[in-house]
Parts: structure tokens; C-alpha cells; sequence
């Protein structure tokens, strides 16, 4: 089985992670996607995290109806702080059943060259990459295990925006699904 990997901090996740799930599903020789709950990502400070398990469940409750998507907590059970090297590896190990794609951004396939043995990514996976914005891919845009997704959708969207939208008081409707909302203000995280 050809399983996607779509790694993230989901703080929180929104529909546009959701919208370029469902395309590189649709548009793509995947037969699953797994959006990988990082719980500290090396490149992102750990105090602007919500708790990881209140993250892991609205990422749960965003795919749960989703046929092929589904949320993987994998990285709760590795060290800290989360290599997508390290991970790969030990997906590759205890499901030698699986070919692992990754899937990222093109701002993400520009900083890859700084990313721990970032080599060892590209020597054993494909990387499907959805373009971004005004964003030059940079010098791997042409490498052999690089595949580009030009007509993935585009969503101007961030999470940062989505929390400094609740500790405004603002409405996050339509931003995220109605589950992950629900969540959001039952527990008031990012308030």
C-alpha cells in the first residue's frame, strides 16, 4: 500500500491541510494519508503549541469521516524533538508492508537541505510537493524523487491566524471543521 505522509504541528489543523489532503488523495497513486501529529517540531518554538493530546484530538475529529485520511500519533512514542529522518526510518521498520510518500509544501522542499540527513529522505522516499505561493522550490525542485503538484489547490491560511483569531474573540466558522471549532471553544485553547 502507498501511504502519504503529511507531517505537521495541526496547531490547528484547518481546511487548508484538509483541501490539500483530499487533492494529493484524489490526483495522486496514494491509497492513504496520514497527517503525522508532530508533537515539537525542531523548527517551531514548543510554547506556541497547544497540548499535544488536545491537538492530536482535533486532528482525530477532523478525519474522522474522511474515507483515506486518517491521524497518526506516531511521534508521541519517539524522542523529542521529532526528525522526519527518525520517523521515516521507524515507519519503514514496523510497516515494511507500506511505501511511505512524504508530502510537503514548497517552502518546506526549499529548507529541506537543512533538515537532519535530509539525503537519507531523498535517497529512500518520493516527495510530492504542492506549490506555494510567490515561493521559489529552490535547487531540488528537479531532483528524481521530487514530483510536483502544480494544480493542488492554493489556500491563503495559517494557523497563526486561526489562533490569534480566538484570542480576539473573532469567529474561526468555515476556517475549521465544525468538530475541531467545537473543540476549540469547549476547551478554550488559545484564548
Amino acid at each position: 500500500m502507498k501511504v502519504g505522509l503529511f507531517f505537521g504541528s495541526f496547531n490547528p489543523i484547518h481546511i487548508g491541510h484538509l483541501m490539500i489532503s483530499s487533492y494529493l488523495l484524489q490526483h495522486s497513486p496514494l491509497d492513504e494519508l496520514w497527517l503525522v501529529l508532530s508533537p515539537h517540531n525542531p523548527h517551531k518554538e514548543r510554547k506556541t503549541l497547544a497540548d499535544d493530546y488536545l491537538r492530536l484530538e482535533m486532528l482525530q475529529a477532523a478525519v474522522e469521516e474522511e474515507p483515506g485520511l486518517k491521524a497518526c500519533a506516531i511521534e508521541f512514542d519517539l524522542p523529542k524533538p521529532s526528525y522526519t529522518v527518525d520517523t521515516l526510518a521507524y515507519l519503514r521498520e514496523e510497516h515494511p508492508e507500506h511505501e511511505f510518500v512524504l508530502l510537503m509544501g514548497g517552502d518546506n522542499l526549499r529548507s529541506l537541505p537543512k533538515w537532519k540527513n535530509y539525503e537519507q529522505i531523498l535517497a529512500h522516499h518520493t516527495i510530492y510537493v504542492y506549490k506555494r505561493p510567490k515561493v521559489n522550490l529552490g535547487e531540488l525542485e528537479n531532483h528524481p524523487s521530487i514530483h510536483l503538484f502544480p494544480e493542488a489547490p492554493l489556500v491563503e491560511i495559517s494557523a497563526t491566524y486561526i489562533r490569534r483569531q480566538v484570542a480576539n474573540g473573532g469567529s474561526i466558522r468555515y476556517w475549521v471543521p465544525d468538530a475541531v471549532r467545537e473543540i476549540i471553544e469547549k476547551s478554550g485553547v488559545y484564548r
